[in-house]
């Protein structure tokens, strides 16, 4: 990459260059500055836009067919091919007559797959380099075959069509029409029978490619349907566009725990699909996956910074972004649903669909004080195949069921005991999510300096303080005489009813001694999750290489 990039640089400057002299311009150092900084930006946008050839699969009627993605930094764009028009050719049916003449070496230089006994047509599966086929220039790869000779073939067998084109002579007439939409059998491995192959009787299957270059060379190279040659035939047509702001993907079936195989899906945010995206190896699905979040993210942060303009500075948008949330039914199946959680000001939201306007955030489904929260992760997948469970926080119940497949899993855990459960695609993400909570969560406990809690002991009504800078205090909540005080480092332990029963064991600075003060909440859990907000908060003010060496889903990517 970084060799073309220097490459455009230098011949595009040298044309600036010389357009200049030529036309009398003075080329000064600011003006040679000029074309390097230009040129830059002009090389940016080429490489920002990606391209690729992947297939599109119905998963119902489990055909797949090639598309050409075209991803830019907003839009991701699905392209179908057609074939440009030749002369002579049947504009209307899309029909073609190409005459072939037999090779020597080669036959006629392609292979066919279908045939009527399995109710699809016989199509061209194989074009093979420099042989009668491919010489002519107007057959591909997934032209279906009409006529052999002026005899219709459109129900014949494939046995019938192959014996009809090894026995038609030295010059053969054959016409076909292009299928936009290949049948899925068209995408077996090259080379592989298919499953009705049978090889001891001497019989070709239809579904296995029947080679009619029956005296060629088998090194001779054999052009894909993504070769540059046959693209140079082809015209890619643009039929969907799907814009990525907002956007989300999703590699599973829909709402399980079902994970496609190289494939994902892509959804705007009004809820347009891509379709199932299928790649041909796990390495290229994993680089659009990894391209389209990223512009996905990058357009996220445009739009937070667009909302942040409008919100006052203690109520800026730290992060936000689409996840899955696992819903739990009566029965045993683990289902998800698409989520939009969003880290803003002092409050956690959940929404249903991404807020765009400043009125919407007040429709979010669900709103938390982030003191009173706790970001937890719960699983990552490792290289090894290994899941690495990760808590966080001790002295927390652990009440989930981890038994679902998804990876990059985490819990936000709220008061009253509740909790919600979520999943994203990526480990990058995942250590995104960390990060984020962590620092919402301490800008609002500086911003905010203390909660107070109403509580009770033997039929007192009391009131309980956190305060970033003085620690725990205890007072009355009629007289506001200060019962008891500690600060953070003094807290030694604690241990809880899970009810609303709480014991605190503090360390006398004077006696060394241990003192245990007991208190009642309401909520006890919104108290313990505020608690450990404080003194996390308190720790990264003072060490925040400390609590960066907690972050597990950081050290995950790290380590990747």
């Amino acid at each position: 990459m970084e060799k073309q990039t220097s490459f455009l640089l230098s011949v595009n400057n040298a044309h600036l260059y010389a357009f200049y002299v030529l036309n009398g311009i003075e080329v000064v150092k600011y003006h040679y500055e000029m074309f390097i900084f230009l040129n830059f930006c002009f090389c940016a946008l080429l490489l920002q836009t990606k391209t690729g050839i992947a297939l599109l699969y119905d998963e119902v009627s489990e055909n797949a067919y090639d598309i050409r993605l075209k991803l830019t930094k907003e839009v991701l764009t699905i392209q179908k091919q057609d074939v440009i028009c030749v002369s002579g050719s049947d504009h209307s049916a899309n029909h073609r007559a190409v005459t072939l003449r037999r090779q020597p070496v080669g036959g006629l230089g392609l292979s066919i797959k279908g045939g009527a006994e399995h109710k699809v047509p016989v199509v061209i599966s194989k074009i093979f380099k420099d042989q009668a086929a491919d010489q002519t220039g107007m057959l591909f790869i997934g032209d279906a075959i009409i006529q052999v000779n002026g005899i219709n073939v459109e129900s014949a067998t494939h046995e019938e069509v192959v014996h009809l084109l090894r026995n038609a002579g030295d010059e053969v007439t054959i016409t076909v029409q292009y299928l936009r939409e290949a049948p899925s059998f068209l995408k077996l491995p090259l080379g592989s029978p298919g499953p009705s192959s049978d090889h001891s009787s001497g019989a070709s299957s239809p579904l296995f490619d029947s080679g009619l270059h029956l005296n060629g060379n088998s090194t001779n190279t054999l052009y894909k349907l993504s070769s540059h040659s046959e693209l140079q035939n082809k015209h890619w047509l643009d039929t969907l566009s799907v814009p990525l702001s907002m956007g989300r993907i999703s590699r599973y079936k829909a709402g399980t725990d079902k994970l496609r195989s190289n494939a994902f899906e892509v959804l705007a945010l009004d809820g347009v699909s891509t379709g199932i995206l299928q790649f041909y190896t796990a390495q290229e699905s994993a680089d659009w996956l990894r391209a389209i979040s990223t512009n996905i993210s990058d357009l996220t942060l445009q739009n937070m910074k667009m909302a942040n303009k409008c919100c006052s500075p203690s109520d800026q948008v730290i992060h936000m972004g689409w996840v899955n949330e696992r819903l739990e039914g009566t029965d045993s199946s683990q289902l998800y649903k698409f989520k939009f959680l969003a880290l803003k000001g002092s409050s956690f939201y959940i929404f249903s669909t991404p807020p765009v306007s400043t009125l919407d955030w007040v429709r979010a489904e669900k709103i938390y004080n982030l003191c009173e929260v706790l970001f937890k992760i719960h699983k990552l997948w490792l290289a090894d195949d290994c899941w690495l469970q990760a808590n966080l926080y001790l002295g927390i119940h652990q009440d989930f069921d981890l038994e679902d497949q998804r990876p990059y899993c985490f819990s936000v855990m709220v008061g009253h005991g509740k909790s919600h459960y979520f999943n994203v695609e990526l480990g990058s993400e995942l250590a995104v999510w960390e990060k984020s909570f962590q620092r919402a969560i301490f800008l609002e406990v500086q911003r905010t300096g203390s909660k107070t809690y109403m509580c009770s002991w033997q039929g007192d009504t009391l009131c309980f303080t956190i305060d970033f800078a003085l620690g725990f205090t205890c007072f009355d909540s009629k007289t506001k005489n200060v019962l008891w005080r500690f600060k953070f480092s003094q807290l030694k332990g604690s241990s809880d009813d899970g009810k609303t029963r709480v014991k605190l064991l503090f360390q006398n600075l004077d006696t060394k001694q241990i003192e245990t003060k007991e208190l009642e909440f309401q909520d006890l859990t919104a108290v313990l999750h505020c608690i450990h907000s404080f003194i996390a908060a308190k720790v990264a003010s003072v060490d925040p290489v400390f609590i960066d060496s907690q972050s597990i889903a950081r050290k995950y990517m790290y380590s990747n």
